[in-house]
């Protein structure tokens, strides 16, 4: 029997294809369990309409990443924290502090998960990279003064 699967079904097939398996394990298992439906013309049409409209999101997603890189490229963050009399900071600066700061002076939102740099235990200007989307990111300039 053939069906279309709603899930990936290890030992079976991924989320979207269409495979050919017993009868018995279609009745029994991967249908009441909505793990698959059968293989008609309705549902296949279904599935080709939901991949193109997923394939549709992720071209909007990858033109406003593109969009967001070209304002976030060469861009400035200021943050300011504690110092000592030495001009060693009290903790480090990190990706967290590099999103918030972000958020703050831009109103962009970026994830800290997204923004790759070490950790800046002095004051001074750094750089990050911040990935938006598969093959596109921005490098932002960080600077860091002592309060």
């Amino acid at each position: 029997m053939k069906v279309l699967l709603e899930q990936d079904i290890k030992g079976t097939g991924k989320k979207g294809e269409i495979v050919e398996v017993a009868e018995g394990y279609a009745r029994n298992y991967l249908l009441p369990r909505k793990l698959a439906s059968p293989a008609d013309a309705a549902s296949i049409n279904a599935m080709n309409i939901q991949k193109s409209a997923a394939q549709h999101r992720k071209f909007q997603a990858g033109i406003a990443a593109r969009e967001a890189a070209r304002v976030l490229d060469k861009a400035q963050v200021t943050i300011v924290a504690n110092v000592g009399e030495n001009g060693k900071m009290f903790g480090t600066v990190g990706s967290k502090e590099v999103a918030a700061a972000r958020k703050a002076q831009k109103g962009i939102d970026v994830d800290k998960k997204n923004i790759r740099m070490d950790p800046v235990r002095t004051t001074g200007e750094y750089s990050a990279k911040i990935s938006l989307f598969e093959g596109v990111s921005a490098v932002v300039t960080v600077r860091v003064v002592g309060k």
